[in-house]
């Protein structure tokens, strides 16, 4: 028989579920000493699967536990560091041979087969977004496209008057390391420009690639530091900031959907059926790139957009929808983080680029192109801390960078946003200097 409500539980019981109530994370401590446990018994036997089940285990672990290193570092907690050793221990532990090759195996298959990192952008926007206020959703979109701009000219005119300056020579700055910056990340930015680089300077685009990866890497971590700089700086200086919020007067659209709507509980099946219609959305935005090369994301964002503007979505998927978005926010971005680091970050890349004119020329870009944004942003009515953490987006790491921008500012809810100054800042940012390449006759 089950215990009344009254009834008080054992004392011995009641001390258990006080440890397993301990948690690293969301992870129970025990759960995580048991799952280090079975891991390292599978490395032992030289066969650590590479499948969703391990890789949930050991990257809870160690995302969390990088995570918590982070936030419970004095003095640095709130400038991002949860997120930068979330991407970038991991990154060098793999470097110093401290991670087991065969879970370094296990995780990079993983991550490169499983599209886990388009599952967690899927959730985040098409949540994000069918939980925006409606009222402020199209113009905020226009809006940011204003700081964005301005900040790209911005930080090109800084990042190539820097690195000129300190000889590296102004064709060298601004195609080798400020372009790259704010290309839009490496699959979408950096490949596609040294492909075009090669193309007209007939060398080989691996060497070119090589070149330019710790430009958009240590851009990207700048980013990060300045983003969780200025989550510390709106704590100070509230008025500053909408906390998560582009524009004044935006509010989460209560319920998400009609105001006459009531408010219902939020169902598992509503739950499980908004996240079946983000990935059919990816899927579209997919397909629409193969077929004619226009870029996914964007497309899903799109329609998201205009599911959200056409009350396309009942209010029980808008629900669903916004709780996808509250459980990836919480419980996957540090995972996801620990196998990006493990599998997209290679460490030798970001030694490249520790010289003392390389790394001043980075900063400065990044900066430039932060504080224009923080800047400009009166100018069109959007909290200054908010556009500019948007605008750093420009600067990262695709849509990696992102995520770890986001999480370093603790500002999740901005990613659409951040998908167009990555996406369409990025392509534009590609195509211009494309052009400029071709034109000096390389």
């Amino acid at each position: 028989m089950p215990e009344g409500p009254a009834s008080e539980p054992p004392a011995a019981a009641a001390a258990w579920w006080r440890i397993m109530d301990l948690r690293i994370g969301i992870v129970p401590v025990p759960v995580a000493i048991l799952g280090a446990a079975v891991a390292a018994a599978f490395v032992r036997l030289g066969a650590a699967p590479s499948d969703i089940l391990m890789n949930i285990v050991v990257l809870a672990i160690g995302g969390f536990v990088c995570a918590e290193l982070g936030k419970r570092t004095p003095g640095l907690k709130n400038l991002g560091l949860a997120a930068i050793l979330a991407t970038f221990l991991p990154s060098w532990l793999v470097y110093a041979h401290l991670l087991p090759p065969a879970l370094v195996k296990s995780i990079s298959a993983f991550t490169d087969n499983s599209n886990f990192l388009y599952l967690f952008i899927a959730a985040i926007i098409v949540g994000s977004i069918l939980g925006m206020d409606r009222r402020v959703l199209i113009s905020g979109f226009l809006k940011i496209f204003v700081p964005l701009a301005a900040g790209s000219v911005v930080a090109t005119a800084v990042g190539c008057a820097v690195g000129t300056a300190l000889g590296l020579g102004l064709r060298h700055t601004f195609f080798k390391v400020v372009a790259p910056i704010m290309a839009g990340g490496v699959g979408e930015g950096a490949i596609p420009l040294t492909i075009g680089y090669a193309q007209f300077s007939h060398q080989p685009q691996g060497e070119l690639f090589a070149e330019v990866l710790p430009a958009v890497m240590l851009g990207s971590l700048t980013a990060i530091l300045f983003a969780g700089a200025l989550n510390a700086a709106g704590k100070r200086w509230p008025s500053l900031t909408g906390e998560g919020r582009l524009q004044p007067g935006e509010v989460d659209d209560e319920p998400f959907a009609a105001p006459e709507t009531p408010r219902a509980p939020v169902s598992a099946a509503d739950v499980g059926a908004a996240l079946v219609m983000a990935v059919t959305l990816y899927l579209v935005g997919a397909l629409t790139q193969k077929l004619w090369n226009w870029p996914g994301p964007v497309v899903m964002l799109a329609l998201a957009v205009l599911m959200k503007f056409g009350r396309v979505a009942s209010p029980r998927l808008e629900r669903g929808a916004f709780a996808n978005f509250q459980f990836f926010s919480t419980a996957v971005t540090y995972p996801l983080l620990f196998a990006i680091g493990v599998a997209k970050t290679p460490w030798e890349k970001l030694l490249g680029a520790f010289n003392l004119p390389t790394l001043a020329t980075i900063v400065a870009t990044v900066a430039a192109l932060m504080a224009t944004g923080f800047v400009v942003a009166r100018w069109v009515r959007l909290y200054p801390i908010d556009a500019a953490i948007v605008t750093a987006c420009h600067s990262g790491q695709g849509g990696t960078g992102d995520v770890a921008i986001l999480t370093a500012a603790n500002r999740m809810q901005l990613m659409p946003f951040a998908q167009i100054a990555t996406r369409i800042g990025g392509a534009i940012m590609v195509t211009l200097t494309l052009i400029v390449f071709a034109k000096l006759g390389f």
